[in-house]
């Protein structure tokens, strides 16, 4: 039978933020508790008064994850450097028979310039290619036949060189989340290699954002 703090458990699982605040002591268990007491009722079909909910709150323990901390503190510390490039186009198109073929083209002129950022991904339905702003013209022209979803110019880049164990850390990516979260940065896009972790941002957020990566680093 599922009591009030299962629920209290349930809820703060979905909602990292709440949680860290919760085991900080930095939030009022008064307020959080009559916020509460809605939802959990609802949950429990029942209604649950504010003070079973606020003591549920007050006993409430994170699930023991020392070992997690530990490899978390190292990943973090060992952070490589802080790559930024700014100038790019964020192009998305509606996958087709044809989009391979023409992008076939446009890699063999990006080939010829080692200097030029670039990155394609290919999701279900659509596709998105980033390069750098010096080649909107020649995307646009060899794409000529696509759809294009969406465009969008003035971005920028930040990558961030990971430890070969960090896919074995639980939780890394929350890190960086996080923080970009709370400084008010808007990802625009998030992109990911086995040992690289790049954000792209709209020019007007690119310092907010370096500067709160720099923060996890440090």
């Amino acid at each position: 039978m599922k009591t009030v703090s299962n629920c209290v458990e349930d809820i703060l699982i979905t909602q990292p933020y709440l949680e860290e605040a919760l085991t900080r002591q930095i939030i009022n268990y008064s307020a959080l508790a009559v916020e509460l007491t809605e939802p959990i009722s609802k949950m429990l079909k029942k209604e649950v008064k504010p003070g079973a909910i606020m003591m549920a709150l007050r006993r409430y323990n994170p699930p023991p994850a020392l070992g997690n901390t530990l490899k978390m503190k190292r990943v973090i510390q060992n952070l490589g450097d802080i790559t930024v490039r700014s100038n790019l186009t964020d192009f998305t198109v509606k996958n087709s028979t044809t989009l391979i073929d023409n992008h076939a083209k446009i890699l063999e002129r990006i080939n010829q310039e080692d200097k030029l950022f670039y990155t394609f991904t290919r999701g279900i339905h659509e596709s998105n290619i980033i390069v750098s702003s010096s080649l909107n013209d020649f995307v646009k022209e060899h794409l000529k036949q696509e759809y294009f979803i969406a465009i969008q110019e003035q971005l920028s880049a930040i990558s961030i060189n990971l430890p070969q164990d960090n896919s074995k850390i639980a939780g890394l990516y929350y890190h960086f989340f996080k923080r970009l979260a709370w400084e008010g940065v808007v990802l625009y896009e998030v992109l990911s290699t086995t040992n690289e972790f790049t954000i792209l941002v709209e020019d007007e957020f690119v310092d907010k954002a370096f500067s709160a990566i720099k923060k996890v680093k440090s």
